[in-house]
């Protein structure tokens, strides 16, 4: 059996693109994708899955139309399916996503920042 261990600091190093998703391992039908994200994102959803949101450094917050939640560094955060929400980060922020093969970045909302799926660094 194969043993590759994934050290999320040093994948962080091999792309500066923002709002474009690496995958960097996959379990199952689930891919763990990192990202560099500032400014806001688009308003969308995932009407078919929940997508996890884990902050490897820096701040972000995720808004909803009813509020929003503040996330740091060590932070998690699940946004349930079919929940319309907005990333945004005031600095650059490195996230690791969590979410099943396929999904696409923007959700419903389509755009200028979807990013192409199944990009491996």
């Amino acid at each position: 059996m194969p043993r590759q261990v994934v050290n999320l600091s040093e994948k962080l190093t091999k792309f500066s693109e923002r709002w474009s998703p690496r995958v960097i391992a996959e379990m199952n039908d689930y891919q763990f994708k990192l990202a560099k994200i500032q400014g806001e994102f688009v308003w969308h959803d995932h009407p078919d899955t929940d997508e996890t949101f884990f902050v490897v450094s820096g701040s972000m917050c995720i808004r909803f139309e009813d509020g929003e939640v503040r996330l740091g560094q060590g932070d998690l955060y699940v946004v349930p399916k079919g929940v319309r929400h907005q990333p945004y980060a005031e600095e650059e922020c490195h996230i690791l996503l969590i979410e099943p093969r396929g999904v696409v970045n923007t959700g419903d909302a389509g755009g200028e920042l979807q990013a192409p799926n199944d990009v491996w660094v």
